[in-house]
């Protein structure tokens, strides 16, 4: 198998993201005429850290480091929940801070399984349509790609998470809002980031020695192998 000197680099880059966000994301956030969870300032970063490695290094390598923050996004929030349920020492202060720990990482089944549910539809899609449009464009039309790969992403992400973890809970009118506020700003940032994706891209397939095209590629996402 061919080492590469930065697939590990990336990854650790997007699993941390990944992480980070998902914690940010207990904020709802105001920004100008935006009103989206705090997650979102810095989860545009996940994907085109997963744009980067399905350009450069192909759909199977991504959907391995895809795989990886699942399992890891997955432990973090088992590690939270069982830290949540956990009794605390009687006395004022860590009662405070207890209170105060439930309140951001105290994560309900539904959230969970929003955020679980839409990294998976979201990055794979992502993913996907990258790879198949490489092939169709032959290679050509970067910025195409990543941002038209994006926007099918983001929206499985963020229509799957608001809809899994808050129909029900939170005013039509507000889930309505945050889904296009959350939207616009995700595909916005990917926009805006082209150039540093141009940048990233050409780097790592100057260094690394590839630029891989999946045409003999199994797409299933559940293949590891």
């Amino acid at each position: 198998m061919k080492v590469y000197r930065y697939l590990d680099l990336i990854t650790a880059l997007f699993v941390t993201v990944l992480i980070v966000s998902n914690i940010a994301s207990t904020k709802v956030v105001l920004l100008g005429p935006f009103t989206f969870d705090g997650g979102t300032v810095l989860f545009p970063l996940a994907y085109i850290f997963g744009d980067v490695l399905t350009e450069v290094y192909g759909y199977k390598r991504s959907r391995r480091v895809i795989w990886t923050g699942f399992f890891l996004l997955f432990l973090a929030t088992l590690t939270f929940s069982l830290v949540n349920a956990l009794p605390s020492p009687t006395d004022q202060d860590s009662q405070t801070f207890a209170q105060a720990f439930s309140t951001l990482f105290g994560l309900t089944p539904r959230i969970v399984l929003g955020s679980l549910l839409a990294y998976f539809l979201g990055e794979f899609a992502n993913a996907f349509v990258l790879a198949k449009l490489k092939i169709a464009t032959r290679g050509r039309f970067l910025a195409l790609r990543t941002i038209g790969s994006t926007l099918v992403g983001q929206l499985l992400d963020t229509g799957v998470f608001l809809l899994v973890a808050f129909l029900g809970v939170w005013p039509n009118e507000l889930l309505w809002s945050v889904f296009i506020s959350n939207y616009v700003f995700k595909v916005g940032v990917e926009a805006l980031m082209t150039p540093f994706t141009y940048a990233v891209v050409g780097f790592l397939k100057r260094r690394e020695q590839e630029d891989y095209y999946d045409y003999q590629t199994d797409f299933n996402p559940f293949r590891l192998t």
